[in-house]
């Protein structure tokens, strides 16, 4: 199996060094990372200036840019093989809810599925990078494993997500629909000491509907989350509604 790893917390990160490793027990593994961390840019593609790629060893490159550049560059460019898979992670933090709509890591996977490419990301659900990231890993290759031998279905790609307790403590995993987060109090809004105001987005603690079956009931009871992910955004149950206004 030929893989392509990637991630968004870049390419000297912890987790991605574990996944890595992990993988290679199982395939041909090739590395295409941001050169820095780059959490949060979701989607984006470089478009308005040339992207630089280094070579720091045999199959492992640095791109300025972001994990969809990555994905791009790697499949397109950089890579002497076409990848059968592509693994995204281990980030540093869950990818759990709404969340997965501002991830980096989550858009790698997604940008692969676009190109045909079975994905998934695999996200640890810890606050900082003295997470263990065994675990994480080991499930990952064997997600591999069982991608590589059956099969994704058409346009989807897997959000998985792995809690921060010791791995024989970690329950058995769950397939589970995407959670909703809890939007409460997430700018500060303060004056700096030159009397200009400034905000902060992203500095308060989230937390999470609790949802029967979704992606963080299940990593906060101690299981990992595995969630088939679409590309399709459309809302088909409301085409008919839409249909008896007076748009056209």
């Amino acid at each position: 199996m030929k893989i392509l790893v990637t991630n968004d917390d870049g390419i000297n990160a912890p987790g991605i060094m574990a996944l890595a490793a992990a993988l290679e027990r199982i395939g041909n593994v090739a590395v295409v990372a941001p050169d820095r961390e780059r959490s949060a840019v979701s989607h984006a593609l470089t478009l308005h200036h040339p992207l630089r790629a280094e070579c720091l060893a045999p199959g492992r490159y640095s791109v300025d840019g972001t994990p969809t550049d990555c994905v791009n560059l790697g499949i397109h460019s950089l890579l002497d093989f076409h990848p059968d898979l592509v693994v995204s992670g281990i980030n540093r933090g869950a990818n759990l809810g709404d969340d997965v709509t501002y991830s980096g890591t989550v858009a790698a996977a997604m940008e692969a599925t676009l190109m045909g490419i079975p994905a998934f990301a695999v996200s640890l659900a810890c606050r900082d990078n003295n997470g263990g990231y065994g675990a994480a890993a080991e499930f990952a290759a064997r997600l591999a494993l069982l991608v590589a031998a059956n099969g994704l279905p058409r346009d989807t790609f897997l959000n998985v997500n792995v809690p921060d307790i010791p791995g024989n403590q970690i329950k058995r995993p769950l397939v589970t629909i995407q959670g909703r987060r809890k939007y409460e109090g997430t700018v500060v809004d303060k004056v700096d000491p030159r009397g200009r105001g400034y905000y902060w987005i992203g500095t308060a603690d989230l937390d999470f509907h609790d949802i029967e079956g979704s992606d963080f009931a299940a990593v906060s009871r101690g299981h990992i989350s595995v969630t088939p992910l679409h590309l399709d955004l459309t809302n088909h149950s409301s085409i008919a509604m839409l249909k008896g206004w007076d748009i056209c």
